[in-house]
């Protein structure tokens, strides 16, 4: 019969505590450069994109009102420019910074 998860992981480590092997380096090891940030802001962007669409579709599916309600509502609260434009930005910026950095990634 084999071995469980956890006693296979008690024995690598007590392997490695036995031959004094160091760990692995910690991600505050490593200079930052461009394509590394560029890397993780795309990933980052296209969590949040997917979360969105879902919240979206979630959201269509369960609200009792059709979305032209929602948008009066929104519109009724005479938010100022300032939060306005700060909104699309936080709308615009995920969506065009990852398809940009796809079609960079295809090219």
């Amino acid at each position: 019969m084999g071995t469980t998860a956890k006693e296979e992981m008690a024995r690598f480590w007590e392997k490695n505590t036995k031959s004094n092997r160091p760990l692995s380096p910690h991600v505050t090891i490593y200079k930052w450069s461009l394509p590394m940030a560029m890397s993780i802001t795309h990933r980052g962007t296209g969590v949040v994109l997917s979360l969105g669409v879902s919240l979206f579709g979630l959201a269509a599916l369960l609200l009792p009102e059709q979305f032209p309600h929602y948008l009066a509502m929104v519109k009724s609260l005479s938010l100022g420019p300032a939060l306005i434009y700060s909104a699309k930005f936080a709308l615009a910026f995920p969506f065009s910074y990852h398809t940009w950095n796809g079609v960079r990634h295809l090219v």
